[in-house]
């Protein structure tokens, strides 16, 4: 986890290196301003009685403040420089997550809920920051304190320093344990996490839901019974960490009291010829800076024990690898529309008992328009996601173009096939933005055009600011039906050579639906144009119609084929021509 995680400080490393060099300057001179205090005590309590030297007091004076100085500053220069790192590391990890997210494939993404991810890429990331920050300042200064103030205690006050060393064992014994007790509900801890995003986003996304079946009452039972969840396992946590405080508190006031007693009793006995007060008042401050940097260490260790299983989950994502790559030698250009399923075969998973797809050899001409018809469960999306390569076939193949798939460089295959979904979504941002989703580089009279193919540029227009109308998260602000038209212009301003509509019109009136696909016939002849459609009216006119049923192809042919020969088909046409003469 360390190797993987450091690579997110790239042009930050000279501020992580600097920051425990300054550091080491720092506990450097607060490990000496206590020896030079102790030389001035010993000057002034030699002096008492006699003559004392100005001169001398002056000079120790002199050297305090200016060690002061220079501990202030390089304490300042340390905190300024472990700040940039952190945030930088943190920024640096951030992006990383982010960028590996957008190189999943579908796959990749089932294997992960999308509240878990946000997780990762906010609460787990904070908690790597923190112990990173503390990695290199505070980690860095608790163990150099403890050494030189140990040395310091051995070369001041002799025998007094095993004192503070027999306090070492068992307090690290003490911290292992409460680590191992620990860990398991930190682990148990991230997951709650997930589950309590997990219930705000279903919450938020479907918000008009809720209210209309009038459901906030359960939506906040829901969301209490995880936050408690979450609660109670940070309190066990939480509890047990918190005996980390009373343990150094014990140790710190044992060895306080032992150095007193021990160093008064051998001032005493020996008339301050072994120790003498400024000795016995100085490792006072020593074993006060020894206990410090050991509480010091305990946070750092506390900050370790929770970041750790977040690092764990930030690694598990960065370790992933997509199912989906661009071969060698890729493929970048696409000859035509032309679409084959040689013998498909495909299952979502390996260990998938059966296939969602079976059997299918299809063989689509570049220029034709395809309907395709089937009930819930058909795997009619499932058939046209093997098109872009989002999923990769368990066995056959498929062929755009006239060439396999898996040839193609993933991004060039994907620019030539435009695919609107029945939920689509559209960004926060202008129309035009969003459009330009399509093609970075339309033009205003592109994007114009495209609209009206899409039966869209009619209401864009009746908006008072047109194009540059602001659309809210995830197109709030606009209706169903205008939404899947802004998406269909969208995709048409990619130009590709296949475009598939998954159910794409289902919000738009039959009229609509009807322009829509006498604009596709006329503008785009050469675009292969596949319609996913639970209407009839849809694929009416369609070159051939496909009939999914259970993941195998039931039937192909025309609406004059179809009609009356395919039972399917016949019973779709009739219940929606039936209820429309029941309706009119």
């Amino acid at each position: 986890m360390v190797k993987e995680l450091s690579k997110s400080i790239r042009e930050y490393k000279v501020a992580s290196i600097l920051t425990p060099i300054f550091v080491s300057f720092e506990v450097i001179l607060e490990c000496l301003i206590p020896f030079i205090i102790a030389q001035l005590v010993n000057s002034i309590d030699v002096g008492i009685g006699n003559t004392i030297d100005l001169n001398q007091i002056l000079i120790y004076g002199g050297i305090l403040i200016a060690m002061a100085v220079a501990s202030l500053a390089c304490g300042a220069l340390s905190g300024a420089f472990c700040a940039k790192a952190s945030a930088g590391f943190a920024k640096n990890l951030r992006k990383d997550l982010y960028y590996k997210i957008q190189d999943f494939s579908f796959e990749n993404i089932d294997k992960f809920s999308t509240p878990s991810l946000v997780t990762r890429m906010t609460t787990d990331i904070t908690n790597v920051q923190f112990a990173f920050m503390m990695i290199i300042r505070i980690a860095v200064r608790s163990p150099l304190m403890m050494v030189f103030s140990l040395v310091m205690t051995f070369y001041m006050g002799g025998s007094l320093g095993w004192i503070f060393i027999g306090v070492i064992p068992p307090l690290a014994l003490a911290l292992f344990l409460i680590m191992i007790k620990v860990m398991p509900h930190f682990r148990r801890l991230f997951k709650k996490y997930d589950n309590l995003n997990e219930s705000i986003q279903e919450n938020v996304r479907g918000m008009r839901v809720v209210k209309s079946f009038v459901r906030e009452n359960y939506e906040k039972k829901k969301f209490d019974k995880a936050s408690t969840e979450l609660q109670v396992d940070f309190t066990k946590a939480e509890r047990i960490l918190a005996i980390n405080t009373p343990i150094m508190q014990f140790f710190f006031y044992a060895v306080l009291s032992s150095v007193l007693f021990v160093g008064s009793y051998m001032i005493l006995k020996t008339a301050g010829a072994t120790i003498n007060v400024g000795d016995v008042s100085q490792l006072i401050v020593y074993g006060m800076q020894i206990l410090m940097s050991l509480m010091m260490f305990s946070m750092v260790f506390v900050m370790i024990v929770m970041s750790v299983e977040s690092a764990r989950r930030i690694c598990e994502i960065l370790n992933e690898k997509s199912t989906l790559t661009s071969p060698e030698n890729a493929v970048t250009d696409v000859a035509d529309g032309s679409i084959d399923f040689d013998k498909v075969d495909f299952k979502y998973a390996s260990t998938a008992e059966r296939n969602v797809l079976e059997d299918i050899d299809l063989h689509i001409k570049s220029g034709e328009t395809i309907g395709i018809i089937g009930g819930t469960g058909s795997s009619k999306t499932s058939l046209v996601n093997l098109i872009s390569r989002l999923y990769d076939v368990t066995d056959g193949e498929v062929k755009v173009g006239g060439r396999n798939v898996k040839e193609y460089d993933l991004t060039a295959l994907r620019n030539q096939v435009a695919v609107v979904l029945q939920k689509n979504e559209l960004f926060t941002g202008t129309i035009k933005e969003n459009l330009r989703w399509g093609n970075p580089d339309a033009t205003d009279e592109e994007l114009v055009e495209a609209c009206k193919l899409a039966q869209a540029d009619e209401f864009v227009s009746g908006f008072p600011d047109g194009y540059d109308t602001h659309i809210e998260q995830g197109g709030a602000n606009v209706s169903g039906g205008q939404k899947q038209r802004l998406c269909i212009a969208r995709a048409l301003l990619k130009k590709p050579k296949i475009l598939i509509l998954d159910d794409s019109t289902s919000a738009v009136d039959t009229r609509t639906d009807a322009l829509i696909r006498k604009a596709f016939r006329e503008y785009i002849p050469e675009t292969t144009k596949i319609i996913i459609a639970q209407r009839t009216s849809s694929v009416e006119d369609a070159d051939r119609i496909i009939i999914m049923d259970g993941g195998h192809i039931d039937a192909i042919g025309t609406h004059k084929e179809l009609l009356g020969k395919n039972a399917i088909y016949t019973e779709v046409y009739n219940t929606q021509n039936k209820g429309g003469e029941e309706n009119a």
